[in-house]
């Protein structure tokens, strides 16, 4: 509810843009311009950014690949501080494209080839068929209620959107859930937030089901110490082993094997200290920080 109230408010109240303070409504071009990873703020990375694999340090037993859009500082920090916490819905479908530009790095598919829709080339000509699932980590229906909406639900709704709108078949599957009560992780460190997380998540009865009908991309805001994502594969790889497919040149159908795909998963920001964007890029640079 405070999230639609914010949004009336909004039409008869002068506005600010939520990532720099500047006189606009919600999202001025310069700050929309470092979501989509076209330039830079003051104090952020280099202008040009483009979505990259992260990896925290330390990193926890069990974390997915992971793929994040942008770096989580300055007006991006702000940005999904305004979305979550104080229900800035309107920022969602630019908060979205930059989580689809996440997705499409973690999947390993270039843009050239979305004609090919539906399906996923495999190593000796392997098909993963179907279309990429979107798997938001949960909150809990304690912050959703208090927050007065489902943020990384609502994101990845976006994200879906904005991928089929460029021709690629996605849809949300919200079928993770909290099977207990986790302690809030402000303040805890990596160690603390793994024992914190360890067990927590599962996925809902007929859940397992729908996962095998396509590619399966956890989504999240924000990582930090990679322990939520580390637990929501578990949770998923406790019912679901994806596979594709796959008949080696030369050999009779009767003779197909499987080849298991890695597990991945895509988010906005990256922020750990010490975090490092492309590693293994030959410019690499650290961002440092992070709430979650």
């Amino acid at each position: 509810m405070r999230g639609w109230w914010q949004e009336i408010a909004g039409l008869v109240l002068p506005g600010v843009c939520e990532g720099c303070g500047a006189p606009g409504s919600g999202l001025c071009p310069g700050c929309g311009e470092v979501l989509a990873g076209g330039g830079a703020g003051e104090g952020e990375g280099p202008p040009g950014t483009s979505p990259g694999r992260v990896r925290p340090s330390p990193e926890p037993p069990g974390l997915p690949v992971v793929h994040a859009a942008v770096p989580y500082e300055g007006a991006v920090r702000a940005l999904l501080i305004a979305h979550k916490e104080r229900g800035a819905l309107g920022l969602a479908g630019a908060l979205g494209g930059a989580l689809a530009r996440a997705v499409e790095a973690a999947v390993g598919v270039p843009e050239e080839a979305a004609g090919a829709v539906g399906a996923f080339e495999g190593a000796c000509g392997g098909r993963r068929p179907g279309p990429l699932l979107l798997v938001p980590v949960p909150s809990s229906r304690r912050s959703v209620r208090a927050r007065g909406h489902d943020p990384t639900r609502r994101l990845a709704l976006a994200a879906a959107g904005r991928l089929r709108r460029a021709g690629r078949p996605a849809r949300v599957l919200p079928v993770l859930r909290q099977g207990r009560a986790v302690a809030d992780q402000a303040g805890l460190g990596a160690r603390g937030r793994r024992a914190n997380l360890a067990g927590a998540l599962e996925v809902v009865p007929g859940g397992a089901r729908l996962l095998a009908a396509g590619r399966v991309v956890l989504v999240d805001d924000l990582m930090t110490t990679g322990a939520t994502l580390a637990e929501a594969a578990r949770a998923l790889g406790a019912v679901h082993h994806p596979f594709i497919p796959r008949t080696p040149t030369g050999i009779g159908g009767d003779s197909a094997q499987h080849e298991f795909e890695q597990r991945v998963a895509a988010v906005i920001a990256s922020s750990p200290a010490s975090f490092e964007i492309n590693r293994n890029s030959s410019e690499t640079w650290i961002v440092a920080g992070g709430e979650r």
